[in-house]
């Protein structure tokens, strides 16, 4: 079944394909014969209702250097094709939010991966709450007198961005560390919403796991080891990937996650564990599909499109 598609996405030229899910995504996409329309969110306009985008028709090919073509420059009604990929990366911002709230006046009648009112409605840091007792001790807050409490509490702890992604503005804090007070000012002048405190996690220096969930069930999962001089583990900043063997907890985890994602239309979702808690559950741009495969597990890009093929069907 041949569709149209279209992927709404970071420019394609920046993209590094070794490790790139979108790219997997397309590839998988070509290999089925869809028809792939390729725009970047700039590119959106809603014109008496309807929402158009600026792009061109994209043939890719898994060459370093020359990866991608573009033909055919044109402007595409988005309601009128099958489906819309969602694949930007963050920051979560207002920017983001506004595609979600374009791309909602068509879906589902244009099938939308994933869900944008659930993107929306659902960040990395923010859904996660609602699984407090699958998490680590966490706050979020702008207030100096709380984080010093719960450092007292707590020992070592990490501070991030509550909007953040990839790793940015991670630091971990040390139970004596006196930069405390200086690192949550400067979060304050950085940042107008709260952000988000956790307690330390040792056992990330053995790894950080990716488990990528399709449509609510299971699909693979990598281990993402950080550098020796590093506290954060994501692959683009150093941290290294390695095949890993789930645990019970691991399995808890994922089956009381499963329906919720299921229901959101959240149908490719990647979630993070350390030792035997969740920290974060990734639904606005999912990595990890091509060190899966690279590792002998299963092709999560086929699993996807199966999924959407259905759904469209």
């Amino acid at each position: 079944m041949a569709l149209k598609v279209a992927f709404q996405m970071d420019p394609i030229e920046r993209i590094d394909i070794k490790g790139d899910s979108t790219f997997a995504l397309l590839l998988e996409a070509q290999s089925r014969g869809h028809e792939i329309f390729y725009y970047t969110p700039p590119d959106l306009a809603l014109r008496n209702g309807e929402l158009m985008a600026h792009g061109h028709t994209l043939s890719v090919e898994d060459r370093e250097g020359s990866h991608y073509t573009l033909s055919d420059p044109r402007t595409e009604n988005l309601g009128d094709l099958d489906v819309v990929q969602l694949r930007q990366d963050p920051p979560f911002d207002m920017s983001y939010i506004t595609t979600t709230h374009l791309l909602e006046r068509i879906h589902p009648e244009t099938l939308v991966v994933n869900d944008p009112c659930y993107v929306r409605n659902a960040p990395e840091k923010i859904f996660v709450l609602d699984f407090l007792d699958l998490m680590p001790p966490t706050m979020v807050t702008r207030s100096l007198d709380d984080v010093k409490a719960f450092r007292a509490e707590y020992g070592d702890i990490i501070i991030k961005p509550l909007y953040g992604n990839g790793g940015e503005a991670v630091f971990l804090l040390k139970a004596e560390d006196t930069n405390l007070a200086s690192l949550v000012e400067l979060f304050q002048l950085m940042l107008r919403e709260p952000f988000m405190v956790q307690q330390y996690l040792p056992e990330v220096r053995g790894g950080d796991k990716r488990i990528i969930l399709v449509d609510g069930k299971l699909a693979g999962a990598i281990n993402r080891v950080p550098a020796q001089d590093e506290t954060r583990s994501n692959m683009h900043i150093g941290g290294t990937p390695t095949p890993v063997e789930l645990t019970k907890r691991d399995h808890e985890i994922c089956d009381r996650l499963g329906p919720e994602l299921k229901k959101r239309g959240l149908i490719f979702v990647g979630i993070d564990v350390i030792g035997e808690y969740l920290t974060e559950i990734n639904v606005t741009s999912p990595t990890g599909i091509r060190e899966v495969k690279r590792f002998g597990g299963a092709d999560i890009s086929a699993l996807i499109w199966d999924v959407i093929e259905e759904r469209v069907g």
